[in-house]
């Protein structure tokens, strides 16, 4: 019998980020959750201070509906600069 060379591996603990990680792209499959994230609807996060006034998705979606009903409607579409608007 043959004696098998045993390497003596330090183990790494699982909670440590190691310095490279390599994927083999050849095993890599498409996101088989995409068609679902495409369906779902958007979730979007508000400040503390708007959910406290609307407490429901209803009343947020009521309060925005009369928003969009209040905007003048113009021939073209306007982008917005988000820049300036960002925290």
């Amino acid at each position: 019998m043959k004696k098998t060379l045993v390497k003596n591996r330090r183990k790494q603990s699982t909670s440590e980020m190691q310095k490279e990680y390599k994927f083999d792209y050849v095993k890599a499959r498409r996101n088989r959750f995409a068609a679902k994230m495409q369906r779902r609807p958007l979730v979007v996060i508000v400040d503390p201070d708007v959910a406290q006034v609307f407490s429901t998705p209803q009343s947020v979606n009521r309060a925005l509906r009369a928003l969009i009903s209040a905007i003048p409607k113009t021939g073209g579409r306007k982008t917005i600069d988000r820049s300036s608007t960002r925290r």
